[in-house]
C-alpha cells in the first residue's frame, strides 16, 4: 500500500495468497498454514468476482445490499503486485507472492532477450499481429513450475471442482495456475455459476472449489468502474450470491474475493508510442498502462531511469529492477529464473495516471477504467466469508 511519505511503496502483508492455504487447512489437509483463522469444514470454496476492490463495494453498497453487508465483517486483504487478474488469480492458485510464481503482470517476457512478450490472459504473443498461441512454444507448465493448492490438496483425497467460462478450460493460464482440478464445470453465466457451486459443495465428501466471474470488470474496463453499466453488473451479481449462500451444502465455508480493484483514469495519460525520448534506448515493454516494464538496450538502463523521471515526474514511481526487489514489491524473495522477466526498470503509477500505447496496444489504450499500481483503490480486496 501507499505511504506518499515514504520513497517508494511496501507491499502488506495481509494478501490475496493466503486465502486457498487457509481454506486448505480448514479442510484439515496437512502442511498448509491458517494464517486468515479460516474455520474448519467439510467443503470450502473461493468465489473471484473480478475488479470488485474493497472501495468501489463500500461506495456502491446501495446497489449490493448483501455483499456489502457481509464484507463489512471482515478485515479487507491486499490483492499483491502488480494488482491484476494473472498474478493475482496465480496468488490464490500457489499461495505464494509473485517472485517465488513467476506471473509478475498482465504480459512480460517469458524467456531470453529474444523470447516474446507473452500475453499471460490470453497466452499470445503480445502487440503482435494475429496474437500467435503460445501455448505450445511458452509451455504453461513451465512458466508456472510450482505446485498448486489445488494439485496439492487433490493428492489428500480432496475432491477440486473447477467452476469457470468455458474459455477458461485449457487456457494457458488456467494449465499455469490452476491445474489439478478433477473436476471442471462450464459457467458462462450467473446462473450457471450458481448452479455449478451448489453442484459442487452440495457433494458428499471433503471438496474445494474455485469459481470465477468476470462481468464487474469486463463492464469497469468498459465504461468505467461505477458506471450504470458497472453498477447494473453489481447488482446482478449480489442477487446470485444471496442465492448461492441459500443453497450451499452442509459444513461449506465459502470465501469471495476479488482480484484487484479499479479506477476510472479519464485523460490522465502519457501515450509512450508517440513520445519519442520515453521510447529511446528500450527494446521491449511488458506489463500494462498502470505498470511497465522496461527492457532496455544493454548498458542503456541508467539513461532510460533518468529520462522516464524528468518526463514522468511525481506521476510515477520509476525505479531500477533491484530496487523493486529490495523494496519486496514482488515478495519477500525473487527466484532467479524469474528475474530476467521484470524490466531494467519498473514503472509504477500514481494516482490516476496512465503509461498507455497507442500503436502497440490500441485496445488497452481505449479501455475507461485500468488498474495493477499501488492505490488503495486497486489494492484492497474484500475478504467475505458465508458459512454453512
Amino acid at each position: 500500500m501507499i505511504d506518499r511519505s515514504s520513497e517508494i511503496p511496501v507491499l502488506e502483508a495481509r494478501s490475496l495468497r493466503l486465502v486457498t492455504p487457509s481454506l486448505a487447512a480448514a479442510l484439515g489437509v496437512p502442511d498448509f498454514a491458517n494464517e486468515l483463522g479460516m474455520e474448519p469444514a467439510r467443503s470450502a470454496g473461493v468465489l473471484l468476482l473480478d475488479g470488485l476492490g474493497a472501495e468501489l463495494l463500500s461506495q456502491h453498497a446501495d446497489d449490493a445490499p448483501v455483499l456489502s453487508g457481509l464484507a463489512s465483517r471482515y478485515r479487507n486483504l491486499s490483492a499483491g503486485f502488480p494488482a491484476t487478474t494473472s498474478t493475482s488469480v496465480t496468488a490464490l492458485g500457489t499461495g505464494l507472492h509473485a517472485g517465488e510464481h513467476g506471473i509478475i503482470g498482465y504480459t512480460f517476457r517469458a524467456g531470453a532477450s529474444d523470447a516474446p512478450v507473452l500475453n499471460t490472459l490470453r497466452w499470445c504473443a503480445h502487440a503482435t499481429k494475429g496474437h500467435p498461441d503460445l501455448r505450445d512454444v511458452i509451455v504453461p507448465e513451465t512458466v508456472q513450475p510450482r505446485p498448486t493448492v489445488f494439485e496439492r490438496v487433490a493428492a489428500h483425497g480432496v475432491a477440486v471442482y473447477r467452476i469457470v467460462p468455458s474459455d477458461h478450460h485449457g487456457s494457458g493460464l488456467s494449465r499455469a495456475v490452476l491445474r489439478g482440478a478433477g473436476h471442471d464445470v462450464a459457467a458462462d453465466s450467473l446462473t450457471q455459476l450458481a448452479d455449478g457451486i451448489k453442484t459442487a459443495t452440495n457433494t458428499p465428501g471433503r471438496s474445494l472449489t474455485y469459481g470465477y466471474y468476470g462481468g464487474i470488470d469486463l463492464a469497469g474496463h468498459i465504461f468505467g468502474p461505477g458506471s450504470p453499466e458497472w453498477r447494473a453488473q453489481l447488482r446482478e451479481v449480489d442477487t446470485t450470491v444471496a442465492r448461492i449462500a441459500e443453497e450451499l451444502g452442509t459444513d461449506t465455508l465459502l470465501t469471495i474475493v476479488a482480484d484487484h480493484g479499479m479506477i476510472d483514469t479519464g485523460d490522465d495519460r502519457i501515450d509512450i508510442d508517440t513520445e519519442p525520448d520515453l521510447a529511446a534506448q528500450l527494446v521491449e515493454i511488458g506489463g500494462e498502462p498502470r505498470v511497465r516494464h522496461l527492457h532496455t538496450v544493454a548498458g542503456s538502463a541508467g539513461d532510460v531511469l533518468d529520462t522516464w523521471r524528468a518526463v514522468a515526474g511525481d506521476r510515477a514511481w520509476i525505479v531500477p529492477r533491484e530496487e523493486a526487489i529490495s523494496a519486496g514489491w514482488f515478495g519477500p524473495t525473487m527466484s532467479e529464473p524469474f528475474r530476467q522477466r521484470l524490466g531494467d526498470v519498473i514503472v509504477a503509477a500514481r494516482d490516476n495516471w496512465t503509461f498507455v500505447r497507442s500503436v502497440a496496444e490500441p485496445m488497452e489504450t481505449a479501455l475507461r477504467g485500468h488498474h495493477g499500481s499501488w492505490t488503495p483503490r486497486e489494492q484492497l480486496v474484500p475478504l467475505i466469508q458465508i458459512r454453512a
